[in-house]
């Protein structure tokens, strides 16, 4: 099963503990690639993934499964040379634009589950990766909150989140998707800028169930449970931000259990790692 994480140094315990997930609930080898890059901002400055924290990775999944690898790639002169001008300075981080770049890569295969950072394997997705893609670019879930502004309406819109999503790559490269997404990242300001690129230029797509991408409660047929931030009316509208890697919350105020083996497993290698200050355990 190919997997495709994209980040800075900061994403490690996420990508961590979403790749360890994914050992627990997969039989299959597992193929990693993550693409990275050191970004430059007029306020931040974002880190690539280091060598050291991809080879104490590729120790993990190779403990359990010899054929199972993870590589990096770093895109730094990529993203450079077709800088998305126009949204390098919104609310979320220029990294979530790193996947525009997969079709660039050649030894990136044709067929890949792209995931944010925060995704976590509940049960197997196997039957869900391996479906057919003959003619579809991208399959994905329809949005928790952008279902209701676009696809309820009287024109219905298909807004996929963006956060899980099967890849074509062999579609995408001939119908020109991706570089379509990169030059509107480039040009034109957007507040989710790759996802609303994706979503505007897809033409090809597939909707999967929400089991598939959950992002509001786990239920006990979620494939693939998505921590995303939520939207609150009670006691006063706020919103709501727990990620996977903060065990606390995930205990005391999602009351989540589920992934309690997990998160041991996730606890004893970030603190035997070199990279414990990378990979928080609470």
């Amino acid at each position: 099963m190919n997997l495709l994480y994209c980040g800075d140094s900061k994403m490690q315990q996420g990508i961590l503990l979403s790749i360890l997930s994914f050992m627990k609930n997969i039989s299959q080898p597992l193929k990693v690639y993550i693409l990275t890059a050191h970004i430059l901002t007029r306020h931040k400055e974002y880190q690539p993934l280091s060598d050291q924290m991809i080879a104490f990775l590729q120790q993990v999944v190779h403990q359990q499964n010899p054929q199972s690898s993870v590589q990096k790639f770093d895109i730094t002169q990529l993203f450079q040379a077709q800088l998305p001008q126009a949204n390098m300075a919104t609310r979320f981080t220029p990294n979530c634009m790193l996947r525009l770049y997969a079709d660039l890569i050649p030894e990136i295969p044709e067929r890949l589950l792209y995931l944010d950072a925060d995704v976590l394997c509940h049960l197997d997705c196997s039957k869900f990766y391996e479906q057919d893609l003959t003619e579809v670019e991208v399959v994905g879930v329809l949005d928790q909150y952008g279902k209701w502004f676009f696809h309820n309406q009287l024109q219905a819109f298909d807004y996929l989140n963006s956060g899980v999503l099967l890849l074509n790559l062999q579609q995408i490269k001939r119908t020109k998707l991706f570089a379509r997404c990169r030059r509107q990242c480039r040009y034109r300001p957007m507040f989710m800028p790759d996802q609303a690129a994706l979503n505007h230029f897809c033409r090809h797509k597939r909707i999967a169930e929400k089991k598939y991408n959950e992002q509001h409660q786990l239920h006990s047929d979620t494939v693939l449970q998505h921590f995303t931030t939520q939207i609150h009316l009670y006691p006063y509208l706020h919103l709501q931000t727990i990620k996977p890697w903060q065990i606390k919350q995930v205990h005391q105020i999602l009351k989540i259990h589920d992934y309690d083996d997990l998160f041991t497993t996730y606890q004893q290698l970030a603190q035997s790692s070199p990279f414990t200050s990378y990979c928080p355990h609470t």
